[in-house]
């Protein structure tokens, strides 16, 4: 199909005849200032959208795999606290909760970060009593488990081992001590396997919090159902909650809670801001080829197909936009990667859902900001238009 060619409210190559995509590509590149701005207005918002996305996704599988580092049903935290690191719940709400109807174990844990070196600055350290080990679902895979009142021992997770060239039996510097690696270990977790585990009484007063555990583990008894238990401890014990879900996790860590709200209110932020500047640049677009609508209408042009050429364009801009925006999501997370805050705890994935989030927020933002220029450009009177200056 072939079409009159189009110009600054005029017909260009004289007497020529363009391609309906070689027009729209043409009216979208003859104001190229003009077409950087509103594209880059589109790829801050696919940066915002996209960055914020896999950043939150990163940190609530991160989290996620803690929390289920053990063998359990569930797992329970201290209420509304800022990270789930935080969490501190003492040794006579873990024996009340072992006495709770339907609550066959309890493991209690109390967990640390230290750094270790520079590829590992926020390293995994679990404190743990070497007889829950079975129930936490390790397994011993070389050399032994620690003994329970032993100060300079260690189990190291097989992927942290790995990652250090150690094996049972070599000492590893954690802090301001050495440590004899007694056993290497697997959990089944990846979060849990990078990282090392201490005896919990020793580890108890190293971290100076005695009787105090960072998350407790619980298997209910078979045939009880895990939401009755659940609501159970949950009412009984108002300082803490029950975590089984990702859904229920923002019940106890406040700060992701937090990222999760920014994420979802960049992306309507970024509609609304995004929609805006695309309208404004596509009504400029209109005043200024004003003239050439009416041409267009004279020659035979029905307004579905004005409206379709100015949608087009509008589309155009966001396509170019969401390429860039992405480029600069895929940088803005590796400068994020490099915090010292979030260095060895962020690690990115971009999934699919992530990206169809920028490319619906893309789209939603150039087909709402290309909306009412088309319809004004499709309702033009070809004599009024012509008679524009």
């Amino acid at each position: 199909m072939v079409v009159a060619g189009s110009g600054r409210g005029h017909l260009a190559q004289k007497g020529g005849r363009v391609s309906f995509a070689t027009l729209i590509l043409h009216n979208v590149t003859v104001k190229k200032l003009r077409l950087a701005l509103t594209a880059l207005a589109v790829a801050i918002g696919v940066l915002a959208v996209v960055s914020l996305g896999v950043v939150t996704h990163s940190l609530e599988t991160s989290d996620l795999a803690l929390l289920k580092t053990g063998q359990a049903d569930f797992t329970i935290a201290q209420k509304g606290v800022a990270d789930l690191l935080s969490s501190s719940i003492d040794a006579r709400s873990l024996a009340r909760i072992r006495a709770v109807a339907g609550v066959a174990g309890v493991t209690g844990v109390l967990i640390g970060t230290e750094r270790l070196n520079a590829a590992n600055p926020q390293f995994l350290q679990i404190g743990i009593d070497p007889a829950d080990l079975a129930a936490f679902g390790v397994t011993v895979v070389a050399g032994r488990p620690f003994a329970a009142s032993a100060t300079d021992e260690l189990m190291l997770g097989w992927r942290a081992a790995e990652n250090l060239g150690l094996h049972a039996g070599d000492t590893l510097r954690v802090g301001d001590r050495t440590y004899r690696i007694a056993g290497i270990y697997s959990t089944g977790q990846a979060l849990g396997d990078t990282g090392a585990m201490f005896p919990l009484a020793w580890f108890q007063t190293y971290q100076r919090q005695p009787s105090q555990y960072t998350l407790l583990f619980v298997v209910i008894t078979p045939g009880a159902q895990v939401t009755a238990v659940q609501a159970r401890i949950d009412r009984d014990f108002p300082q803490l909650v029950t975590v089984r879900t990702l859904q229920q996790f923002g019940r106890a860590d406040r700060s992701l809670s937090l990222i999760l709200a920014a994420d979802k209110g960049a992306t309507v932020l970024a509609l609304v801001i995004g929609a805006i500047v695309v309208m404004s640049a596509m009504t400029m677009s209109f005043i200024e080829r004003t003239r050439e609508f009416g041409v267009l209408s004279a020659i035979g042009w029905t307004r579905r197909r004005v409206a379709a050429m100015i949608m087009s364009e509008a589309l155009l801009i966001g396509l170019i936009g969401t390429a860039a925006g992405l480029a600069l999501s895929v940088l803005a997370v590796l400068a994020v990667q490099q915090l010292p805050a979030l260095a060895g705890i962020l690690h990115p994935v971009y999934t699919a859902d992530i990206f169809g989030r920028a490319l619906y927020t893309a789209a939603a933002m150039v087909l709402l900001g290309g909306l009412v220029p088309a319809i004004r450009a499709a309702l033009a009177r070809p004599l009024e238009a012509l008679r524009h200056e």
